[in-house]
């Protein structure tokens, strides 16, 4: 029998289930782990929401995603702090022990600006974290994304914001699809496991050619990332958590969901 034992999944992997039916299938394959986006839990109750996936069995990794700090607009700084505050309520309530940021960016400044305004808003919500006992993931994305969805963009950035807050609520999330191209990825998994700081690790493949921005990534094995030297990374930096796919596809949202979940796992056990 193969080991599913690290294997968690995002909602939005599997987007078109609503979540009882996320904790009915992923339950019923073995998947024993879950990663909960905020859009899932609209209209819901996340205590609620929390009790129907441990009830089946699934741990809860994490919430995703908070972030999107930065504007030129000081008020909408404000507000995003305070909704990456009503973040960590719902991890709590759900009972997700961390908050995944997608840190943000505005393309009407340029990113250093939008990097200090990050620094400066994590060192406002961190208290509040620390005194949820929620841990903090900043996930450094694809420059591709550098326009809106995120100033930090490296490893060696997100290590460095990490470094200066130097909380134990604060950490990293790696994933293969936004870091792979980085030619300081080996070390800066090294400088991030030597402080523990590795939170998280995600995993999906690039398409070769991509052909949408957002939503073509690949199941593992499907594209170019060296996806099994980056996790021995991971784990020789001493990360040893679950192993979160994370994929946007509009080719996969298509399909059905049952045959899609039997292909994640066909793809977790020959590429992972």
């Amino acid at each position: 029998m193969s080991d599913l034992s690290r294997l968690c999944i995002h909602t939005e992997t599997v987007k078109p289930l609503q979540i009882e039916e996320v904790a009915e299938k992923f339950a019923h394959h073995g998947i024993p782990g879950v990663s909960v986006w905020r859009q899932t839990l609209e209209n819901r109750d996340p205590q609620k929401t929390g009790q129907i996936l441990r009830d089946q069995g699934l741990e809860i990794v994490s919430l995703v995603r908070g972030g999107f700090f930065p504007s030129s607009d000081p008020g909408k700084r404000v507000a995003a702090i305070e909704e990456n505050k009503r973040a960590i309520i719902e991890a709590v309530k759900l009972g997700a022990s961390l908050l995944v940021l997608v840190c943000g960016s505005d393309p009407d400044q340029s990113p250093g600006i939008s990097r200090t305004q990050i620094r400066d808003a994590i060192r406002i919500l961190l208290p509040f974290a620390e005194s949820q006992k929620i841990r903090l993931g900043i996930e450094p994305l694809h420059p591709m994304y550098a326009d809106t969805r995120s100033a930090i963009i490296t490893m060696k950035q997100a290590n460095e914001i990490i470094g200066e807050m130097d909380s134990p609520f604060l950490g990293l999330v790696v994933d293969v699809y936004h870091t792979w191209w980085d030619e300081n990825l080996e070390d800066e998994i090294k400088l991030a496991g030597k402080k523990g700081k590795i939170f998280a690790f995600h995993v999906s493949d690039w398409k070769v050619p991509t052909e949408d921005m957002l939503a073509d990534r690949g199941l593992m094995g499907e594209g170019c990332i060296p996806i099994r030297q980056i996790r021995s990374w991971v784990e020789e930096a001493g990360f040893n958590g679950f192993i979160e796919v994370e994929i946007f596809s509009k080719k996969y949202w298509r399909l059905e969901q049952e045959v899609y979940l039997k292909m994640i796992i066909k793809a977790f056990e020959e590429f992972v």
